[in-house]
């Protein structure tokens, strides 16, 4: 298989993750699960992304669509598409699935897969964080990645203008 096929094969539509989360979770595996725009992949994501999948087997990272980014963004992004992005970060060797949605926020994907562990960037809080009441209702547990002082998508983009 070549390299660019791997990365691929990551990537899910919702019905195929379904099932795949369904074998995982019969065998055995707890599945995290973390979102983002991961528009410019900096160390502040590899961070977080290392961390979520410290807390457990399978790490699902759900990648904001194109139209939603624009929403929380502003009409100048994202930088990368969404099949890019999605690209980038299934070919990381942390992540195991990666799927990504049109919608503001996460929650009926959340609803849908049900993961172990929802994790989220330490600027949020919990009660904020899409599909955390769904996630810890269940039996699960959410938890805020420790974030990088001074890193950030949009500071890189301030530099590189500058």
């Amino acid at each position: 298989m070549k390299a660019n096929e791997f990365s691929k094969s990551k990537i899910y539509d919702l019905a195929d993750l379904i099932r795949r989360v369904a074998v995982w979770k019969f065998e055995g595996y707890s599945i995290v699960f973390t979102n983002g725009v991961f528009d410019l992949l900096h160390e502040g994501h590899i961070a977080s992304l290392n961390e979520a999948a410290s807390h457990g087997h399978k790490l699902i990272v759900a990648v904001n669509a194109d139209s939603s980014v624009k929403k929380l963004k502003g009409p100048t992004r994202p930088i990368y598409n969404e099949n890019a992005r999605a690209q980038i970060l299934a070919s990381l060797l942390v992540t195991d699935a990666v799927i990504i949605f049109e919608d503001d926020t996460p929650l009926e994907l959340i609803k849908a897969l049900l993961p172990d562990v929802l994790v989220k960037g330490g600027d949020y809080i919990i009660e904020q964080i899409a599909g955390a009441k769904e996630v810890i209702e269940n039996g699960g547990q959410v938890v805020l990645a420790k974030m990088i002082d001074g890193v950030s998508t949009s500071k890189t983009i301030e530099k590189i203008i500058e």
